[in-house]
């Protein structure tokens, strides 16, 4: 084992390894029952999409420990799960099966970047303002997720959202579990998404928001889930949403991983050698979840915490996905976590996600114009594609009327010219 993953080369041992994978583990466990909650508003029943989270980090955190020697958590990732519940079957009209085939052609496409000199080009080629922007929309998006989950915001007829019952208690729980998560968060409290989870589930029991008394205690079954296993579908192959959806999860996942890779890689792992197979890792593990069911896996924000603990080489990736697989045992408890003990998880990535605005140069109109409108405008239409649509429609012309067409690069010219022909032929349709 010492030398399959180089622990000298890498300057660690056993010990430290297998710490920093624990300390992985507990900082990301809440995806598996989060992930699942928003694969359920896309149809895929909640058992199905527990397994299917589970099983995709498992091979996610494999495939980045044995190509790359990386100590990266590789699960579903929190906004381009929006992506696929609320944007490609939300918005854009596929079932869940035809936004699964999306995700495997979108991870094919992310492989040709991955496995090429593409993703230099298109890093480079893309402004920091828009990509930085994509990601505080997300946030802004999943925090609105959140509120909505809670109660505290609801739909109404006048203003579109207005305030929910503060007297329900949904919103009660809510909010006392916001409270408590947002405490062990701040505290630095080793695993506190997961312990704000159990919190909150056993508050919104005492306030009668879930019953434990219809709890199944049995083993694991996977009769839900092998209709979700291998379901992909291809046939909207030919249609314009099909390809706007797999054009769209293309985009984010080149640009997010690429980002995340930069600053824990490159930056706190100190290791550029591992960057470009870590991304190829990733690339694979992406197709891997269309087959298996889930959204698209990603390197994680909380990949800091294993790193920090002292993680150097693959064996962390390893320890981790062997215990998110064991979580399976505990499914009959993940599956009563209700939606007020994740509402406040969702607030609280949104308002991480906002802190990418300070990359955003706000003292150049031109920059921080689009940036803006895709800000704004993915919660507003409740679809990321729309919202990052707007904001690379709008780059190259703030560009052109301030005579700054030098800045412009052709591969900005192709993307805001696929969204602007999307935009018409849905006109037209």
């Amino acid at each position: 084992m010492k030398g399959v993953f180089k622990f000298k080369e890498n300057k660690t041992n056993l010990k430290k390894e297998v710490t920093a994978g624990l300390t992985s583990f507990f900082s990301i466990i809440y995806i598996i029952a989060v992930n699942g909650h928003i694969l359920q508003d896309a149809g895929i029943p909640l058992e199905a999409g527990i397994i299917a989270t589970v099983f995709s980090s498992l091979v996610g955190c494999l495939l980045v420990a044995f190509i790359a020697n990386a100590p990266l958590i590789i699960v579903p990732g929190m906004g381009i799960n929006a992506l696929f519940t609320y944007t490609l079957v939300g918005s854009l009209g596929l079932n869940y099966m035809e936004a699964l085939g999306a995700v495997v052609l979108s991870g094919v496409l992310f492989a040709l970047v991955a496995f090429s000199k593409l993703s230099v080009i298109i890093s480079r080629s893309i402004p920091t303002s828009l990509k930085e922007a994509i990601t505080v929309g997300i946030g802004l998006f999943i925090a609105f997720i959140g509120l909505q989950k809670s109660g505290i915001v609801v739909g109404n007829t006048h203003n579109f959202v207005g305030l929910g019952n503060l007297s329900s208690s949904i919103v009660i729980a809510s909010i006392i579990n916001l409270i408590i998560t947002l405490f062990l968060f701040l505290k630095k409290v080793p695993g506190n998404f997961l312990i704000s989870i159990i919190i909150g589930t056993i508050t919104s029991y005492f306030l009668g928001v879930i019953n434990f008394s219809h709890i199944d205690t049995s083993f694991i079954t996977f009769e839900n889930y092998k209709h979700v296993f291998l379901s992909f579908d291809l046939r909207k192959f030919t249609t314009i949403p099909f390809w706007t959806a797999t054009f769209s999860m293309t985009l984010v996942l080149v640009f997010e991983n690429i980002g995340l890779l930069h600053s824990q890689v490159d930056g706190m792992l100190k290791a550029p050698e591992k960057n470009s197979k870590s991304l190829k890792a990733i690339s694979i593990s992406a197709i891997v979840c269309g087959l298996l069911g889930t959204s698209p896996t990603v390197s994680t924000v909380e990949t800091a915490a294993g790193i920090t603990a002292g993680g150097r080489t693959g064996l962390t990736s390893v320890v981790t996905g062997s215990f998110i697989l064991l979580s399976l045992f505990f499914l009959p408890f993940i599956k009563l976590v209700p939606n007020t003990a994740i509402a406040p998880i969702l607030i609280i990535l949104g308002g991480l996600m906002l802190t990418n605005i300070v990359n955003i140069d706000f003292a150049d109109f031109t920059e921080a114009f689009p940036a803006f409108l895709i800000m704004i405008m993915i919660p507003l239409t409740y679809s990321i594609v729309d919202g990052i649509a707007f904001g690379f429609i709008a780059y190259p012309l703030v560009k052109l009327f301030t005579n700054k067409h030098k800045q412009l690069s052709l591969s900005i010219f192709i993307i805001s010219f696929l969204f602007l022909t999307n935009f018409l032929l849905h006109s037209l349709g």
